[in-house]
């Protein structure tokens, strides 16, 4: 019986490298990213000319991809009814709905997206020649893709950019994800107590700072008495969104 794997070009992903049925392989970083429009004129011409130089300085082939996925934040909502119903405040209960349907009259009217930025590094066949077995192949392919990655980490990092490669596991959950379509989900189910609810009243700026953002894909408020919307994934972690330049700038 034929499978979906059948169709795939990789064969197996072993020590954070990906190996291809063509007997190549690759790895992927995942880079952070930087708000363009925010900056300087002084800092944008840098940054183009320092990304200028990383294309210029490399020597084998890179992939950009750029991936998004649909969020479903429907845990989050979840999460401000169970903190409205535990506020005794009726002032601060009807913030927590007026700021409930803001989220809910944005995710209407947006189609709100996790953006995910990934430099793939491959490595082809032609490039390895003929390897006697499986595992100096793969030691082959480990022995030339590890340079590439530190050389392109020290560029990125001068562009301002920080790259981290993926492991095995994030790997499979990447194209896992891929392939069937999954939504994200912006916050994970956390049990909420009064006391907790009373410990960030208290001190609403040691909530904000413990708070993890891990993706930032619309400008929104903050809840005032619950953390921000994360993703679930630990690798998705871009606090600014790419944008693109105009053929004019």
């Amino acid at each position: 019986m034929s499978t979906t794997q059948q169709h795939l070009s990789i064969s197996d992903i072993k020590d954070n490298i990906i190996l291809l049925k063509d007997g190549g392989g690759a790895l992927v970083l995942q880079i952070s990213a930087v708000n363009f429009r925010l900056l300087s004129e002084r800092e944008q011409i840098a940054i183009i000319s320092s990304f200028a130089q990383m294309l210029n300085s490399l020597s084998f082939s890179i992939q950009i991809l750029i991936f998004s996925e649909r969020l479903n934040i429907n845990s989050y909502l979840v999460l401000l009814d169970k903190a409205q119903k535990l506020q005794s405040n009726p002032m601060l209960s009807n913030m927590i709905i007026n700021y409930r349907q803001f989220i809910q009259n944005t995710i209407k009217e947006n189609e709100v997206l996790d953006k995910k930025f990934y430099l793939v590094i491959p490595l082809f066949n032609l490039e390895l020649g003929l390897a006697p077995t499986r595992v100096i192949l793969q030691q082959k392919i480990k022995t030339i893709l590890l340079p590439r990655r530190d050389q392109i980490i020290r560029q990125l990092s001068r562009v301002g950019l920080a790259a981290i490669q993926l492991n095995t596991n994030e790997l499979i959950e990447l194209f896992y994800d891929i392939y069937n379509g999954q939504f994200v989900e912006s916050m994970a189910s956390k049990p909420i107590s009064a006391d907790t609810m009373q410990v960030q009243l208290n001190q609403p700026q040691e909530a904000v700072k413990t708070s993890t953002y891990k993706s930032q894909v619309v400008d929104q408020p903050q809840a005032p008495l619950q953390p921000s919307p994360a993703t679930t994934q630990s690798s998705r972690t871009h606090p600014f969104v790419v944008e693109e330049l105009d053929e004019n700038t």
